[in-house]
């Protein structure tokens, strides 16, 4: 099986934590690519067709009905990581409650005042989930009501993505990763956004906040 072997481009970068976290590196390394896959999907699908992306900041429809976000364990540790370490100031405060008290069917946790506040952490289904031309109506999920306005990702990134998370894994022979992706056994790693048990997050944050003084 060929995998496309994308470098990361506009990548996040955190020194220091990736210094201290391996993983971070490779989470980093595989949202680059996802992200530049959507752009590539973006220009296939959208303006090359003369059609326009209709998500934008605050449209935050899909982040309140989307029950079934999956999440893969290394992005759990980089939300868990940003949000510990990274989220400052009353969006903090704010964050840590709607964690302390997220119950399953709820808007995402991680939506305050209508914005992501993991936005740069964001998974990857939430960074390929797009919407062209007209935007959401009220709890519309258009994926299922008007499917051929939502984004379709392209495969090929996302398997260069997944490359580059398998040594979180426990796999760094190249043949056992291509076979990983070919079987698709990493999307047996995957959970749902929505049944995670976010309290302990929550919790997290203030041990880390009494550490820090």
């Amino acid at each position: 099986m060929e995998i496309l072997h994308v470098y990361p481009q506009k990548r996040l970068a955190f020194p220091d934590a990736e210094a201290e976290h391996a993983w971070l590196k490779q989470l980093l390394d595989a949202y680059s690519v996802v992200d530049q896959g959507v752009e590539q999907a973006l220009e296939q699908q959208g303006r090359a067709r003369g059609r326009v992306l209709a998500c934008k900041k605050g449209c935050a429809n899909c982040c309140r009905i989307h029950a079934a976000v999956p999440i893969y364990p290394l992005e759990m540790a980089g939300m868990a990581w940003y949000c510990t370490e990274q989220v400052t100031g009353e969006e903090r405060r704010l964050l840590a409650e709607q964690l302390d008290g997220f119950q399953e069917g709820a808007s995402c946790p991680f939506l305050v005042h209508d914005v992501c506040v993991i936005h740069p952490m964001r998974p990857m289904a939430c960074r390929q989930f797009n919407v062209f031309d007209t935007p959401c109506a009220e709890n519309e999920d258009p994926f299922y009501s008007r499917r051929e306005d939502v984004l379709t990702p392209l495969e090929e990134y996302m398997n260069a993505a997944f490359w580059v998370t398998l040594p979180f894994y426990g796999l760094t022979d190249e043949r056992d990763k291509e076979v990983a992706i070919k079987e698709r056994h990493i999307h047996r790693q995957v959970r749902v956004l929505q049944q995670c048990n976010w309290k302990e997050l929550a919790k997290k944050m203030r041990s880390y906040d009494a550490q820090a003084g």
